[in-house]
């Protein structure tokens, strides 16, 4: 079984939070844009502002915004469930995989009338046990995100999942925006996958192509990465995000890569396939000086000289003590019917 079925390999999620900025059309602009890069899903944040917190709530970072509290930035961000079905719909029209992370109880029943084709725990939500029991009802695949979390706590969070109806998958993460490459974490990618058994991924925010390269490489089944339209565009999640050439060099980049996994190598076989270069490029034995006939070869008689074709540079002391046929004239390749 596989985590998303039809996507095959790593399934890049391209996250878009709130740098829609609380606008219905840029968030369609968004989708579009996703699309043509090449990613696989679209990955939005559902927020119900009354239903998550309250004014007291403080400033991850205060950027800009024109809201007084982080409170009213929330109500900003939100959609009404015509909206969020306006966006789903125009995700399975371009072919995307429709995820969203809801915040709240509300959120999460929102979408499931809207209808999700994944859920995303973001990784304050971890610790909300009654919501992620809510979500494992479901059977749809949940993306664990776990960027605030220590050990004991992911635990007890797939101890849910495990009993839940759908697939899931537990994310690196680092909660710092933008990461570092020193806290990264790509070592705790195989942790995860040896300590769950499960689907393993990596949620990005270092703002770069590398740390999503390198987990591939490692083998990933997932990437989730913000992306941005411009990284001069308003908005918190700005630094932590990749514009939409590097989601698409990303892309490029994956699909060279699984296809080099998935085409072992025999290297005598291709060595074989590569007669014609060796006999240009490797080295045959030659005739260091003019030789006469019967000549005893000694090493400075002989030296080594492309092209190869002749007897192989490996083969020089095996040569060395022989006695010549012919005569062979200065920078002539010997042959093993030169030798007596």
């Amino acid at each position: 079984m596989s985590l998303f079925p039809g996507i095959e390999g790593c399934a890049v999620i391209a996250e878009v939070a709130q740098a829609h900025e609380g606008s219905l059309d840029t968030a369609h602009g968004y989708i579009d844009a996703i699309t043509g890069a090449g990613a696989h899903g679209v990955k939005f944040q559902t927020h119900i502002a009354a239903a998550e917190s309250t004014i007291h709530e403080p400033w991850r970072v205060k950027f800009g915004a024109p809201e007084e509290s982080r409170f009213d930035y929330w109500k900003r961000m939100e959609f009404s469930e015509t909206q969020w079905a306006e966006l789903r719909a125009h995700a399975a029209e371009k072919g995307l995989l429709f995820v969203s992370s809801p915040f709240s109880d509300e959120a999460v029943d929102l979408l499931g009338r809207v209808g999700v084709g994944a859920w995303k725990i973001a990784s304050g939500e971890v610790g909300t046990l009654p919501m992620l029991e809510k979500i494992a009802t479901t059977g749809k695949p949940v993306l664990l995100s776990t960027g605030m979390s220590p050990w004991d706590e992911i635990d007890a969070a797939v101890e849910i999942l495990r009993g839940g109806k759908g697939t899931f998958a537990v994310m690196q993460c680092t909660s710092i925006y933008p990461t570092p490459p020193e806290k990264t974490g790509l070592n705790i990618i195989p942790d995860l996958r040896s300590r769950y058994g499960c689907y393993v991924g990596l949620s990005d925010h270092s703002g770069t192509i590398f740390p999503a390269l390198a987990a591939v490489a490692g083998g990933l089944d997932v990437l989730e990465l913000h992306v941005t339209f411009d990284r001069a565009s308003p908005g918190p999640d700005v630094p932590a995000s990749v514009t939409f050439g590097d989601l698409g060099q990303i892309m490029e980049g994956i699909r060279f890569m699984e296809t080099a996994r998935g085409h072992p190598v025999d290297k005598d076989a291709q060595a074989r396939e590569l007669e014609d270069l060796r006999a240009i490029f490797n080295k045959s034995i030659v005739a260091a000086t003019d030789l006469a006939a019967g000549t005893v070869l000694a090493p400075e008689h002989l030296c080594l000289k492309k092209p190869g074709g002749g007897i192989p540079a490996a083969r020089l002391d095996e040569v060395a003590g022989r006695t010549l046929s012919r005569a062979v004239a200065r920078d002539v390749q010997l042959s093993k019917d030169d030798l007596s």
